[in-house]
């Protein structure tokens, strides 16, 4: 199987299980979105669904975020990964945004990673969602799945992920299949045990194939 039969195969087989996948981040406006993408480092997105809505009913813009203290914040985000860091990172990427850009999250990914907190992958997240640039957001559910299935080869980083399936996606697919990868990731091929019984690609998936592949000559026993 080609690598080009390998996309195109996964792509649609993809479009079935996931038609309309989006962001499960739950947010009001782009500012919001930013917001809840930064919490959710290394953190579940259900987690920081359950926290965000005090959240932002207290410091529902940039502008009331950024009077805020790391102090204040605290305790609307102490129950997810590394509050005292992100509470910090939420003061002073809204106090960027108001001395920056008015208040206005930027579409640029150059001028989104000067926001504390905002990284390359955030940078991309709100660039594909909320301005449907081609952008392709590599979280460890991408980079994970892209290996796994094959659309990936030997990329060690999640850098070298984004560059090879952004050379190998149609522009107009990378939005919808990057929010595919990540449910993907999230609900079937998970991380420690995947359930390639309820996955429509294992006829494409690389390491599904390898893995029946060694069943049937015993290599697995060995």
């Amino acid at each position: 199987m080609t690598k080009k039969q390998r996309y195109d195969l996964a792509i649609e087989y993809l479009n079935e299980m996931f038609p309309n996948a989006d962001t499960e981040l739950v947010h009001g406006d782009t500012f919001q979105l930013l917001i809840a993408v930064i919490l959710s480092a290394q953190c579940t997105d259900k987690r920081v669904n359950e926290i965000t809505p005090a959240l932002f009913e207290k410091y529902p813009t940039a502008e009331d975020m950024s009077k805020a203290t790391p102090e204040e914040i605290f305790p609307y985000i102490k129950s997810i990964s590394y509050p005292n860091s992100k509470a910090k990172y939420l003061v002073n990427c809204s106090k960027k945004l108001m001395e920056k850009f008015n208040g206005i999250v930027p579409s640029d990914v150059d001028d989104l990673q000067t926001l504390q907190g905002v990284g390359r992958k955030t940078a991309n997240v709100i660039a594909a969602i909320v301005f449907h640039q081609a952008k392709m957001p590599v979280d460890t559910h991408v980079h994970r799945v892209s290996r796994r299935i094959g659309l990936t080869t030997d990329a060690k980083t999640v850098r070298q992920t984004e560059d090879q399936l952004m050379k190998n996606i149609d522009k107009k697919d990378v939005g919808l299949l990057h929010h595919q990868l990540i449910l993907l990731g999230r609900y079937v091929c998970k991380a420690r045990k995947p359930e390639c019984e309820k996955c429509k690609l294992t006829s494409v998936c690389k390491n599904f194939l390898t893995l029946q592949r060694k069943i049937k000559t015993g290599e697995n026993q060995l």
